[in-house]
Parts: C-alpha cells; structure tokens; sequence
C-alpha cells in the first residue's frame, strides 16, 4: 500500500503508535516521525512514579526503541522540531533546515505543562512534570528532610504528592477549588482521595491559590499564597493543566479551539491533516467537544489517525479510560464525568475501595470511577456502552448484587 510519505509531528505516544501502526497495516511508503526530545517514543505515566521514585530507570519508560523504527523503515529524526507547515505546498519546515513533503500529515504535536504568570515562577526551585528530564530534576530534590510544595490537586499532583511522601519528603498539596480533582471527578471521588492523602501525611490546603514565588535566605523558593500566607520549600512543583501545543496548527490557519479540531475521523479542517493525543480536540459521545489527556487516548487515538490517513478504520469513539496509581490504590475511571447529574457511592467492604457511579438526568450510567475494585469497573464498562439505566437505591445497596441495578 504506497502512498508516497506521510510525515508525523510529534514522537510521543500518540506519534509512535500511528508510525508503527502505519506499518503493521501495510503501508510501505515513506514515513517520517519527527520529536523534538532527544528520545525515542516514550510513556509518560511512569515519570510521577517509578522513575520519579528511582525504582525504574528513565530509559525504560521507552515504548519503541529507535533501532525497532529502524527496522521497520521509519525515519525518526529526534531532536528535529516542526518550524511550520506549508498547506498549499504540502511541505514541512523542520528546525534543522529542510522542507518535507508529505502527503498525509499528522500532528502529535501534545502539551506542555501549563505555568501561571506568576512574579517569581522561574525560581530554580520550581519544577513541573512532563519529560523524563524533568523527572530526573525533580528526583534530586525528594527525600527525607526535604519538604515538597505541590499547586494543584489534580491527576499529576497528587500522583507527584504519593512518590514524594513515599520517598520520605514532607509534602503540601495547595488546591485553589474546594475539592480534589474538581474538574475531572465527582465529589465523593474528591473526598475518597483526601482522605488517602491525609492518612498518608500530606498536608491538603484547598481554596488556596499560589500569588508568587520567592526566595528565602538559604536559596530555596518560597510559595506566597493568595491569603497572604506563605510556604517555605525545598521544590515547588506545579500541577496546574497542560497547555496543547496547537501554534504550529494556528500558524497554518488549521481550526483550533484550546487544541486542533478534529472530526470522528481524526481530520483537521485542512485537507490531508490528522491530530492525535492530548493536542487533538474531538466530539464527546452526548454532546460538546473534549480533549483528553491520557496514555489510553494517546495509543488508541494514534492509532485511529494513522488508520483514517490510510482510508481505514472506523469512526474514533473516546472511551473517557484514565489511571493513576496512588500509594497502593489503583483509579480507574471510565466514561465521562462531565455529563453526570448525580453521582451514587456503592459501599465497599474494604474501606480503602471504592465505587463511585455517575448518572445523567435520565438516570443513565455515563461515568464510573473504581478504587482498588477492578471487578466493578468491567461491569461500569459495559453500563456505560449501553447507556444503561440504572436504580440508585439498589446502586447504594451492598447486599444486592451489583448488576441488579440496572432497571433499562
């Protein structure tokens, strides 16, 4: 199957999967994988935890060595940035000088971690998390007798928080919403998670929001709160968003909203253009628009663009799955959150589980969120592929088997 080259943006997750893939379903023309990291395609969630912790070695987060690319005829050039895309000529301008002609492009081009304009943010003592640089920079700075300061509750900060507190550091979690991971889960989820985090030492400071940054006499950055308050610390770590890097989509007049636009398809507005991974923004499943941050999104989604630029596949269906290991409890959740009316909490015998279901006004599953309850979470699964409706009497009630909820 030859259709002269197709260039991939981007030489993370999402990127590597649509090279390969590319391959595994015959395509035997040529195909570019730029990456501005001097690395191989690489995972991202062990940076929070094993490598942040030093149990596992930056290289081993690699998920398709160079000499394998090679091997299957992709040209990774690492170290090779995109500069700008020429649509009308179907070129791309790389930062070491040359001009690439594509047929099929498509932009893995990801995030980066967000940084507030705050006065102070680029003290030598704050960190973010993104990179396996960043990991080992950040490494440097745990221990006991150190103390981490970490802005933002979400995902990557309390994954962050639990390595830290694990390695012996003292650890500050500031939140500037009233619960834990507002925007991603619903409110007994938050609950379950500080809990956890307490029980396990770190210290939660919600409704706090960082105003700058300062340095102490010994050199070590000082978080001054909005409150008027301030922290001393031995690193700052910022878990505030990631931002998509969607400029070099921007500059090319390609639609964009807070990340590229894309269809079922994996189409951009520009004809021969695909996105992937958390750059691409697509259609949630019951309305509106999402961009997901995810390991599970950046395969399945490079996959399907890589499937949709060979004329293959079928429409792209989010599936909302995300992770996070914390301490010894495994999340997991599936769905959507976002579309919840109501959230039902099904009590668990172990008190360090949990089940948290979300339901939309019609009482319909669209969301589910598992602690150390794996079992559950395959019946969540399929509620939610069903649209299932679903008894939250019966839902509360341990002593009736779980699948008996389901009333439509």
């Amino acid at each position: 199957m030859n259709a002269g080259a197709i260039v991939i943006v981007g030489a993370g997750q999402a990127g590597g999967w649509a090279a390969t893939t590319l391959r595994d379903r015959g395509y035997d023309g040529r195909i570019v994988l730029l990456g501005d990291e001097p690395h191989a395609p690489y995972e991202r969630p062990p940076l929070s935890k094993a490598v942040l912790s030093g149990q596992a070695l930056a290289e081993s987060t690699e998920l398709f060595a160079a000499r394998k690319l090679e091997s299957m005829g992709i040209e990774f050039e690492s170290g090779v940035a995109a500069l700008r895309l020429r649509l009308a000529d179907k070129r791309v301008d790389t930062s070491d000088g040359r001009a690439l002609a594509y047929d099929k492009l498509i932009l893995c081009t990801g995030g980066r971690p967000t940084v507030p304009a705050l006065p102070g943010v680029d003290h030598d003592g704050v960190h973010v998390l993104r990179t396996r640089a960043d990991a080992e920079r950040l490494r440097a700075r745990l221990g006991p007798d150190r103390h981490v300061l970490i802005v933002g509750g979400g995902w990557i900060g309390l994954e962050v928080a639990a390595t830290a507190r694990q390695s012996g550091s003292k650890v500050t979690v500031l939140e500037r919403e009233a619960r834990l991971c507002a925007r991603s889960v619903q409110p007994g989820v938050s609950a379950h998670l500080a809990t956890l985090h307490a029980a396990n030492g770190v210290a939660l400071r919600l409704n706090a929001g960082l105003r700058a940054v300062g340095g102490s006499a010994d050199g070590r950055p000082v978080a001054e709160l909005a409150d008027g308050s301030s922290i001393a610390a031995d690193a700052i770590v910022l878990g505030v968003g990631l931002t998509p890097n969607d400029a070099l989509a921007r500059d090319a007049g390609i639609a964009c909203d807070r990340g590229v636009l894309v269809d079922e398809r994996c189409r951009t507005s520009a004809p021969d253009v695909y996105a992937a991974g958390d750059v691409a923004v697509s259609a949630r499943p019951g309305g509106g628009r999402l961009r997901l941050e995810s390991w599970q999104n950046a395969q399945d989604q490079g996959t399907a663009a890589a499937l949709s630029a060979l004329g293959l596949g079928e429409a792209y269906r989010p599936t909302g799955a995300v992770w996070s290991e914390q301490y010894d409890a495994m999340v997991q959740i599936v769905g959507f959150p976002a579309l919840a009316a109501s959230e039902v909490l099904r009590p668990q015998a172990d008190a360090r589980a949990l089940l948290s279901v979300a339901l939309d006004a019609e009482g319909r599953a669209v969301a589910g969120v598992t602690v150390n309850a794996a079992r559950e979470l395959r019946q969540l699964r399929k509620w939610i592929a069903q649209g299932a409706v679903l008894d939250p009497a019966l839902l509360r009630r341990s002593d009736a088997p779980l699948a008996s909820a389901q009333i439509g």
